[in-house]
């Protein structure tokens, strides 16, 4: 089947960011054997390189049908992207829990790198390529103004959001870079990719391994919904510009309100055995009539 230009750009495209990427070890990806992939490799360019479903799935299916390429070819006997599930709609990235929260804290004190990571993360709702190059230059009487670079092209929409009195708390607890808050071991600015690896690195240190940065932006999300937040001021913080986005968060918030107010609803009323309901006057039981007796007496 032949595809069509647009199709063969776009997957060229892809391709070429997944060789451009920076794996863990330091090196671009494009440089490491392409024979030696495998599925937890697949599984890593994908949630490295996207943070939603659909585009997740696509880079696996990119990789796929190269492999798939190669094997027609002889080039390679085995494809690590098949079989690997299609995510849907609410699937991807763990939304850390409150609990996960203390946990991270417990394990990375206030002044740490880690500490500082976690905040920025969770009281910004910025991505992590936003995160990677954040700092007092997108700070402006106690305002972070800064445009996602995700939606730079596109919506072009600024993200303006006051720092929060714990996380202006834990900025000014930590050792911050010139230009961005986060730096690595050497006092250089983080890449996108090295930022999400050195996140991986803290989350296992912390015993959570299913946690990830982009985790922090859901956690966020969902704790602001809970707390009331609308549509509206979702969109706000998360630079998100439809609705199709927060519903997502606020119904959800609003069925769990909805669920904690009615559950009690669910509870057969149990009746009170201390109160017997005396028989009115007139009831007859075995044919014989209740009420007073023929001598006129109150029966006993």
């Amino acid at each position: 089947m032949r595809l069509s230009p647009k199709i063969l750009a776009r997957r060229s495209s892809v391709l070429d960011e997944i060789c451009n990427s920076e794996h863990k070890s330091g090196n671009k990806r494009g440089a490491l054997p392409f024979d030696l992939l495998e599925r937890k490799h697949v599984l890593e360019i994908r949630d490295d390189l996207r943070s939603t479903p659909g585009a997740q799935n696509e880079v696996v299916k990119v990789v796929s049908a190269m492999y798939g390429w190669a094997i027609e070819n002889d080039i390679l006997r085995s494809n690590p992207a098949l079989g690997i599930k299609r995510l849907k709609s609410g699937d991807g990235f763990h939304t850390w829990s409150v609990e996960e929260v203390r946990q991270f804290e417990a394990r990375h004190p206030i002044g740490s790198k880690a500490r500082l990571a976690l905040h920025l993360g969770l009281f910004t709702g910025l991505r992590r390529q936003d995160l990677a190059i954040l700092g007092r230059q997108h700070v402006k009487n106690g305002w972070l103004h800064i445009r996602p670079q995700k939606t730079s092209q596109s919506s072009g929409v600024e993200v303006e959001l006051p720092i929060l009195p714990q996380l202006r708390a834990t900025i000014d607890a930590s050792a911050c870079g010139d230009l961005t808050f986060l730096t690595s071991e050497w006092g250089k600015p983080f890449t996108v990719n090295s930022l999400g690896n050195k996140m991986r690195d803290w989350c296992d240190q912390a015993e959570l391994p299913h946690c990830t940065l982009h985790g922090l932006r859901k956690a966020g999300a969902t704790i602001a919904a809970e707390n009331g937040a609308t549509d509206e001021q979702l969109m706000a913080i998360f630079g998100w510009t439809t609705k199709q986005q927060t519903t997502h968060y606020t119904k959800k918030a609003q069925r769990r309100r909805m669920a904690e107010h009615a559950a009690h609803l669910l509870v057969i009323p149990e009746q009170n055995q201390d109160k017997i309901v005396p028989p009115k006057k007139g009831r007859t039981t075995g044919g014989t009539k209740i009420g007073k007796s023929p001598d006129n007496s109150t029966p006993t």
